[in-house]
């Protein structure tokens, strides 16, 4: 593996119904909503006659010649120096080896780099497309140029996971095979618009809205509310394991918002899912159920790192029994995303 860091602080098959070039260029590469594990989800009749990106996944895998196997295909319970590689998470490191296997690189086809891309871009919603090449474009000088993928499992089969990593990005795709978790496992994001540095209004940062969204709740806090919300130093960002049903969760919890409080809450979560396909949002949702919902969380915020010292907190952290999103904003966003229905479920990740 190449663990190569350019950030300083960073220490079930179908066939294919349409043709892929088309698919990878047509609607900014938007991809269908998926109707996998059972779960329904809502479609329009354009996103129907698009290939999910699980079947691109199985598709990619029967293309793959033995030498590329070789290289990107891993057994699903495949370990690096003891852990599982497939749960690794991280904020700027390569599955593979970014020098010679970089998808947008010889290594892979020109079919098979488009089939890439429709499977990436497909786990995103098409609003937010635009968006995701600017971060892509701003932290790794575009798409294709610094990302890599592991196949992990047999695409098709009961158990199998697609990853994608790089500078800012770990992302996965796995057709509801990985029990007990959402995304397929922990997931990370992050962007550095106006170079590493960034100023307090993060000019250009297309996740600082997330940040504004949730500071938007504190500012309707009262004093009471705001001292137990408000702490001094934030947790490394990388620690995002589970608290468990133990307890004792930092933070002021949801369960003592006002009624309008709640509903504000309920729109920052909304706003944190809104990037993500449909599938990957409703399994979130399921699995914050399965832990007693939104009521059984807590939000924080953190005195620490305030960029500007503007008040407006640039570290917080949505946190519930085995849900964990930590939003850290300087010296630029970084963006932690471990959720579970089960705490137990051990988390590998490195900061």
């Amino acid at each position: 593996m190449d663990h190569t860091r350019s950030c300083p602080d960073c220490d079930v098959s179908a066939p294919l119904s349409v043709n892929r070039r088309q698919f990878v260029q047509s609607a900014g590469v938007a991809a269908a909503a998926a109707v996998t594990a059972g779960i329904s989800l809502p479609a329009t009749a354009a996103d129907e006659k698009k290939p999910a990106p699980e079947n691109l996944v199985a598709d990619l895998y029967e293309s793959l010649t033995p030498q590329q196997r070789d290289k990107m295909c891993f057994a699903w319970d495949h370990q690096v120096d003891g852990a599982p590689l497939r749960t690794h998470v991280s904020n700027n490191w390569s599955i593979t080896d970014r020098r010679t296997m970089n998808v947008g690189g010889p290594f892979y086809t020109k079919d098979q780099q488009e089939m890439i891309e429709a499977i990436f871009y497909g786990l995103y919603n098409r609003d937010w497309h635009d968006r995701i090449r600017k971060q892509l474009k701003d932290d790794a000088g575009g798409y294709g140029r610094a990302q890599t993928i592991a196949i992990f499992g047999e695409p098709g089969s009961d158990r199998f996971e697609f990853v994608m990593t790089g500078r800012h990005l770990t992302i996965r795709c796995d057709g509801n095979t990985t029990p007990h978790v959402a995304f397929g496992g922990p997931i990370f994001y992050g962007h550095a618009a106006q170079g590493f540095n960034e100023k307090a209004d993060h000019p250009g940062n297309v996740f600082w809205p997330q940040a504004l969204k949730a500071n938007a709740l504190y500012e309707m806090l009262d004093g009471k509310q705001r001292k137990l919300a408000l702490i001094e130093t934030a947790p490394y960002e990388s620690e995002v394991e589970f608290h468990g049903e133990a307890g004792g969760l930092p933070g002021i919890p949801i369960s003592e918002l006002s009624a309008d409080q709640k509903e504000h809450a309920q729109s920052v979560l909304e706003t944190l899912l809104e990037p993500y396909r449909q599938l990957d949002q409703q399994e979130v949702r399921h699995c914050l159920q399965r832990q007693g919902g939104l009521d059984q969380c807590s939000l924080s915020f953190y005195k620490e790192d305030d960029i500007g010292n503007d008040g407006v907190w640039d570290i917080w952290r949505l946190e519930g029994p085995s849900f964990v999103w930590h939003f850290r904003g300087s010296p630029h966003v970084h963006v932690w995303a471990n959720i579970a229905d089960d705490p137990s479920v051990p988390l590998n990740a490195a900061g």
